[in-house]
């Protein structure tokens, strides 16, 4: 299946749990930790597997380099929203305006990205390639999810960092004890 197909069905998944979750009321708070916990688990690995594979290959191509820089931003700006939605509770602080923030930062990425960045790589990658990127996009998702928390936040800087750079990250990424 090509990436971008495979990106939209996560984007959908996402959106829908977004969407449950800023229609909660105060009250609900074990539905309000189960749909966040949801979200990270769909959220964190879609992001480091696209950014490791799409992302990345299209940063190697000048005409595309500035789009995937801004993929880069708005995944790191979500999450962020989504680390402090998680740490809220745990000060009791109002949770729902983040949560809305949360989910007009995705939406928005998500738009961007299936209109200009999606437009952009099927213009750079043909649909073989495309196939390729999404196989390696359904792989990598189960390892990111099983990393936690320090090692998908090295696999966020080593996605951003150039790739002579990055393999020793990424190698303590996969073996720490080294």
């Amino acid at each position: 299946m090509l990436i971008y197909d495979l990106l939209k069905k996560d984007h959908e998944t996402v959106k829908g749990l977004l969407a449950q979750l800023v229609n909660l009321s105060d009250a609900d708070k074990a539905a309000r930790d189960s749909i966040i916990s949801q979200i990270r688990d769909e959220l964190i690995p879609h992001a480091r597997a696209e950014e490791a594979v799409l992302y990345n290959s299209m940063r190697a191509i000048d005409m595309a380099k500035d789009l995937a820089w801004h993929g880069y931003e708005e995944h790191a700006e979500a999450e962020a929203l989504l680390r402090t939605l998680q740490g809220m509770e745990m000060v009791n602080a109002d949770w729902h305006e983040t949560a809305k923030k949360l989910k007009e930062a995705v939406e928005h990425h998500i738009q961007e990205e299936e209109g200009k960045i999606f437009s952009a790589a099927r213009q750079l990658f043909i649909d073989e390639e495309a196939e390729a990127m999404g196989e390696a996009f359904e792989k990598m998702k189960p390892e990111v999810k099983e990393g936690g928390f320090v090692q998908n936040t090295l696999d966020m800087i080593a996605n951003m960092m150039p790739t002579r750079l990055a393999a020793p990250l990424r190698e303590f990424r996969h073996n720490p004890q080294a």
